[in-house]
């Protein structure tokens, strides 16, 4: 079973309208780090929940940050690597919680 498909797609973010171009590994919004539940395995967009992910929390491995996420509609938790353009601050906030 294939654990990743790379889908290259721009998106508006639900959280705080941006608009995000994507690179095929973009999972969630630079600016406000919301995501969408849209992914069974990444990229493949087979969830139907399609709640809204909520950056609750960065932790580091191995120095990289891990941004989690937690759907608000299902509570599935999800883990990602932070991305270079994402929001600074937002991330020291959420990794001092």
């Amino acid at each position: 079973m294939k654990r990743f498909t790379r889908t290259i797609e721009d998106f508006i973010c639900e959280g705080c309208e941006a608009l995000v171009t994507g690179n095929g590994y973009t999972n969630h919004c630079p600016k406000c780090l919301w995501s969408k539940h849209v992914d069974i395995n990444p990229g493949d967009r087979s969830a139907h929940c399609g709640g809204m992910m909520k950056p609750i929390k960065v932790e580091l491995k191995h120095g990289v940050p891990q941004l989690l996420h937690r759907c608000i509609k299902c509570g599935l938790t999800r883990r990602q690597s932070a991305d270079p353009a994402d929001s600074a601050e937002l991330l020291r906030d959420l990794l001092f919680q």
